[in-house]
């Protein structure tokens, strides 16, 4: 399948901001564009081209998953746990003297990763596998009937979704917390996003999903910002949905014009 073009990092963009309503502390800013456009990962199918040109089959998972902190490493501990020979290919070698987790630097700062193995996560099942292809984790966590995010690594259930925090001063002094969930997209990587040779949320190719991010990513959402303050988003978004966006991520309205012709 030869890739559509990705579209530019600079678009137009609609937001809405509101109070958490738990929370009169807490103010959400939302980007509309993201959450109201059709991507969808399409990890195993000819549209995925893998961030590393030469490694289609890995997807994002070529470099491992840098774990947040100590909570996110015992989650995964427990995770692990509950893997079988079934659900992992290379569970002799994770959990051998090299372990499944392996030191890195993140930022200038030591951080753990997941090990990388032949290439890849070591979590990450390689065509061929009878248990199937993709992350061990994700597909472990389908059959138990289980969320995903209760077993992946923090990045890993988030991406493409981003979430930053910080407090800010308003214009009476007051300090608040603010949450802004936006798209993921090629910056949130650093310097080194530029470098990676496919990245799906700029790609018409993967703007194909049948529902809207905020739908398909309900549970995630819901994890990122409490019951609450998504149902008050998820209301939004389907009144925004109703009076039809302004700004409809290009990504989407490509894969539009192309299911069109």
């Amino acid at each position: 399948m030869t890739p559509s073009p990705e579209v530019p990092l600079d678009f137009a963009r609609e937001w809405v901001e509101f109070p958490d309503p738990d929370n009169t502390e807490h103010i959400i800013a939302a980007d509309m564009t993201w959450l109201l456009s059709h991507w969808t990962c399409v990890f195993g199918t000819p549209a995925c081209q893998g961030i590393i040109g030469d490694r289609p089959d890995d997807g994002c998972c070529s470099h491992g998953a840098f774990l947040s902190d100590e909570e996110d490493l015992e989650k995964l501990n427990k995770s692990v746990k509950l893997l079988t020979p079934e659900d992992w290919q290379f569970m002799e070698k994770g959990l051998g003297k090299k372990g499944y987790v392996e030191e890195d630097d993140l930022e200038d700062e030591p951080a753990l990763r997941t090990r990388r193995y032949h290439g890849a996560c070591i979590f990450l099942n390689r065509p061929g596998f009878e248990g199937g292809v993709g992350c061990a984790l994700h597909s472990m966590a389908l059959k138990r009937g289980i969320e995903p995010l209760e077993v992946k690594p923090d990045v890993c259930w988030q991406l493409p979704i981003r979430r930053t925090q910080e407090w800010v001063e308003r214009p009476d002094g007051e300090q608040i917390l603010k949450t802004t969930i936006s798209e993921y997209d090629r910056r949130g990587w650093g310097e080194g996003g530029s470098d990676l040779d496919w990245y799906c949320s700029g790609s018409p190719d993967a703007h194909v999903g049948a529902k809207a991010v905020w739908q398909s990513y309900a549970p995630e959402l819901t994890e990122l910002l409490g019951k609450a303050a998504y149902s008050e988003l998820a209301k939004m978004c389907k009144r925004r949905a109703g009076l039809g966006l302004v700004a409809v991520h290009p990504a989407t309205a490509a894969a539009q014009r192309k299911a069109a012709e």
